[in-house]
């Protein structure tokens, strides 16, 4: 607890990057994690990871070829991640079970995903309250090359902002542009292709729910999505010359929490 950690460089790591398990007041600025051969399922997986850490910082980094998430913070609370640039990596930036993030002014490009929100099942803390404003998303067209089994290898290339199973999320004041397969795209457990072996803990909520997007600048992207599934459905909604919307939602709702066809 209570470092800072900044101005250095790490390279072709064979495992993470860099990782902080537990602690708080921390701060993570300037740091550089590249795989200098370029995307590769045998890169290691995390550039910056902190997990189950409170009141950390993340700025002014550059991560370059993971094998799962360039910036990745996990079961953590009151987080700020700014001013960083992601290229190359399977996810660009993720924020999983966490609380309280706040993701602005960040360059998201070359990534399969460009900015993740998940909430991932069998793990203690539940994420909410997440907001991805003022970044730079677009591009994020590379081939998925994470690891079999990896939950980012349900990630389609092409994506820009995903939501997955989180709550009260806002997603404003982003461009987001040409990223193949959505610009946004926002989905439950149940639609991912990812089901682990242990099964899904009884509590643990697939549905992502209150999630805001508004005032933010599209322009491109839907074209050509990843997978038969996707590029089937823009051919049979919008034809051969049409995309997909800038926004994509699985249509998965919590049935509990519906009444007379709307939620409660």
């Amino acid at each position: 607890s209570g470092f800072t950690l900044e101005n250095l460089a790490i390279e072709d790591s064979k495992g993470d990057g860099l990782k902080v398990n537990e602690g708080q007041n921390i701060t993570i600025r300037g740091v550089r994690v590249e795989w200098t051969g370029g995307p590769k399922s045998t890169n290691g997986a995390y550039g910056i990871y902190p997990v189950k850490t409170h009141d950390t910082l993340i700025e002014n980094c550059v991560v370059i070829g993971a094998s799962d998430a360039g910036i990745y913070v996990g079961q953590s609370k009151n987080i700020v991640m700014r001013g960083n640039r992601v290229e190359y990596n399977v996810a660009g930036t993720e924020v999983e079970n966490s609380i309280d993030a706040d993701v602005y002014g960040n360059t998201a490009t070359n990534n399969t995903g460009g900015i993740l929100v998940f909430n991932m099942p069998n793990i203690t803390q539940p994420g909410h309250s997440t907001r991805v404003h003022g970044n730079k998303v677009f591009k994020n067209n590379t081939g998925n090359f994470a690891a079999k089994g990896a939950a980012v290898a349900s990630v389609p290339a092409g994506s820009g902002v995903v939501v997955n199973s989180n709550d009260q999320v806002e997603i404003f004041d982003n461009d987001i542009a040409d990223n193949d397969t959505a610009n946004v795209i926002v989905s439950s457990y149940w639609s991912t292709g990812y089901m682990n072996k242990y099964g899904v803990a009884k509590a643990y909520d697939p549905y992502p729910e209150e999630i805001y997007v508004y005032g933010n600048r599209f322009k491109g992207g839907g074209e050509s999505p990843d997978g038969l599934d996707l590029k089937t459905l823009k051919v049979a909604m919008y034809g051969l010359n049409g995309r997909l919307p800038d926004i994509l939602w699985d249509g998965y709702v919590n049935a509990k929490r519906m009444k007379d066809g709307k939620a409660v």
